[in-house]
């Protein structure tokens, strides 16, 4: 028999560090770094230092909890005066983003507010499911200022893997380094750093009141993406409104924990899935919105996988794709966010490239198990 006429070269190739990492968190994806470099950060080498040190993230193994037991939350803004007296009196500057969702706030103060204040924000902020609050003085507080403050609307939540400042568990970071160039190995694998998502919905009671304020911020870039979670509900046709109700869906922290793992982090407390009303009711409102997300949602109880994916897959693009029922929201100093977990979705965005520090805290309330109200024609 005559010889072959190929011949076969082995040719080695160098695969990228995120392909040799086993990717075992499924459909999370992990934006969030898990260290920094401190001497940038205290300012020893020459770049920018943080504003809020004492906002700097820290990662501690020893911080272990047990699982998160149930408790009665009390919606405070059923209590409210809806004429917002004290949230919106005459001289304050309220500028509507679009018709649905996003207001931005100047001439309030809201560490001043008093009860009857908070509650008409719990209020104003369900009904336009995001507020921007401009020239706010929450970052320059002592912490436990700010915690005393958010814990009004409900117990604070600790995050089972994101950074916290030393001694504030409660308190979640985002945090990006001065001289930051990890959007470089992100886009090796990725197209798009939008992450639609409601925080935490894998717990039995995911927030609802949610703070987010700026500590440090690029000089443009990383704004948030906002999405009326309710109006999207409102635009699907009668029947197919009627046929999500009665359906849940179970929401997962275990590939969160996993990605966290992966990348040398942390582990507060173990994951929990939890099943959720694909259709959920505000307790003040009365609104029905949406509540599932591509970061944390896994599957429909009582479908089959294929049948599951489908109806997802359009709730997330029906989400994605709504610009006419979305904000923008665009971060300046002294900004606080606050905006209702239960009827909206979010997304930061990892669009600059200047190596500019990012760096916010979140506060974190949680709210009621979500629960739905029959379908209304």
């Amino acid at each position: 028999m005559a010889p072959s006429a190929t011949s076969t070269v082995t040719e080695t190739v160098t695969l990228p560090q995120n392909l040799k990492t086993p990717r075992i968190f499924g459909a999370y994806k992990e934006i969030a770094p898990t260290k920094y470099n401190k001497e940038v950060e205290e300012g020893k080498t020459g770049l920018r230092p943080a504003k809020y040190p004492n906002y700097l993230p820290t990662w501690n193994p020893e911080q272990k909890y047990p699982p998160l037991e149930p408790f009665e939350h009390y919606e405070h803004g059923k209590d409210a005066d809806t004429s917002y007296p004290e949230l919106l009196p005459e001289g304050v500057a309220i500028t509507h983003l679009t018709p649905t969702i996003g207001t931005e706030i100047r001439g309030v103060q809201l560490s001043s507010l008093s009860n009857a204040g908070k509650d008409q924000l719990a209020r104003f902020v369900a009904e336009r499911k995001v507020v921007a609050f401009r020239d706010q003085d929450f970052a320059d507080l002592p912490i436990a200022k700010a915690l005393e403050f958010g814990g009004y609307f409900g117990r604070h939540h600790i995050h089972p893997t994101s950074g916290s400042p030393e001694g504030y568990p409660e308190v979640h970071l985002v945090h990006r380094g001065e001289g930051d160039k990890g959007h470089e190995t992100f886009f090796e694998n990725r197209t798009s750093s939008v992450a639609w998502h409601s925080d935490v919905s894998y717990e039995q009671q995911p927030p609802g009141t949610t703070f987010l304020y700026i500590l440090d911020k690029p000089e443009t870039g990383g704004d948030t993406l906002f999405v009326n979670a309710a109006e999207a509900y409102n635009r699907l046709s009668p029947l197919f409104q009627e046929r999500l109700h009665g359906l849940k869906a179970t929401h997962s922290g275990v590939e969160q924990a996993n990605a966290s793992n992966a990348r040398g982090g942390i582990r507060r407390r173990e994951p929990v899935v939890n099943a959720h009303p694909i259709v959920r009711t505000h307790p003040a409102t009365g609104e029905k919105a949406l509540f599932v997300n591509p970061q944390f949602t896994r599957g429909i109880v009582g479908l089959k996988k294929e049948e599951s994916d489908a109806i997802l897959k359009f709730l997330y693009d029906h989400l994605a794709y709504g610009a006419d029922f979305q904000a923008r929201v665009k971060w300046e100093e002294g900004t606080v966010v606050v905006w209702d977990n239960r009827v909206t979705q979010h997304s930061a965005l990892l669009d600059w490239k200047s190596g500019q520090r990012r760096h916010l805290a979140r506060i974190t309330p949680q709210a009621e198990q979500p629960f739905q109200t029959p379908y209304e024609s």
